[in-house]
């Protein structure tokens, strides 16, 4: 049997910048093992398996597979599946924004695309509330995995761990010269992150509601180009500590070490200490084909 797939850069509107995503629009007849299979044939970051929705009010679920897992929530596969289903009519174009719910692996959540001229420009989606949790990493040897010194960590942020559907270390860089000096010991840093977070998310804050930021991942793909969970979890640790003001944008630029700039935007609600980030961006569809299971 074939399954129809697409590549896809997200956040971004150039090809071969961004982050590189697959997804295979026809995923209902396939087996776990077999998704995961495909995954790893692609070998990116994320690989998307749209199905029809367990859930009668979502649009289409979303199983979003790394090469070794299942993620119950990922950034960049969200976005760039929305661009692409939008841009192959599943989802009806209307001048303005259109809002759906998507089924995905931390439960139904809200997607919301803009259109301009009968085309995608933009998609948003809502995250889960953000959940806090004090890192218990050791600073000094935190420092050490990323190949930093502990000056050059910012000296009035600390380092935490953050959920808006799945966790990640928030590591506050002194200044965007620490963040280039990065030099990941993969093994050092998965000991330490253990299983409490998939990746650090080292930025460093410019003014204007500016952030740069490097995803260092301690598995095969060390590097993200742009990862919107995290980037989420950015914008909610901002607002918690004072950083970044309930409802203003964070326009985040992540990827540029890699030759892959993406940006990325984050806008956090706040009822009482209740936070929810939205995260936007764009997307360019780079190759379609045919896969023969």
């Amino acid at each position: 049997m074939e399954h129809r797939f697409y590549t896809l850069d997200v956040f971004t509107n150039t090809r071969f910048e961004g982050n590189p995503l697959a997804v295979i629009t026809d995923g209902d007849d396939l087996s776990d093992d077999e998704m995961l299979a495909i995954a790893r044939e692609m070998n990116l970051s994320e690989t998307v398996f749209v199905q029809k929705p367990t859930e009668e009010e979502a649009l289409a679920r979303l199983r979003i597979f790394t090469t070794k897992e299942e993620l119950k929530l990922a950034g960049h596969p969200v976005i760039g599946t929305w661009f692409l289903l939008a841009e192959l009519g599943v989802v009806p174009a209307q001048e303005g924004g259109v809002h759906i719910l998507q089924q995905t692996g931390a439960g139904v959540l809200p997607v919301e695309i803009r259109f301009k001229d009968g085309r995608p420009q933009r998609v948003t989606m809502t995250q889960k509330e953000a959940i806090f949790k004090p890192s218990k990493i050791n600073k000094k040897k935190l420092a050490a995995a990323l190949g930093l010194s502990p000056k050059d960590f910012d000296p009035k942020l600390d380092p935490e761990l953050v959920s808006t559907g799945i966790f990640n270390l928030m590591v506050p860089l002194r200044n965007r010269a620490a963040l280039g000096k990065i030099s990941m010991n993969m093994s050092e840093l998965r000991k330490l992150q253990g299983t409490h977070a998939t990746m650090a998310y080292c930025f460093a804050l410019g003014g204007n509601g500016k952030a740069f930021s490097r995803g260092m991942l301690p598995w095969e793909f060390s590097e993200d180009a742009a990862t919107g969970s995290a980037a989420g979890s950015l914008g909610a640790y901002l607002v918690r500590h004072g950083k970044l003001a309930a409802g203003h944008t964070l326009s985040i630029l992540q990827g540029v070490e890699m030759g892959r700039p993406s940006h990325i935007e984050v806008q956090v609600s706040q009822a009482g200490k209740k936070l929810v980030p939205r995260v936007s961006g764009a997307a360019v569809k780079v190759f379609e084909g045919t896969i023969r299971i």
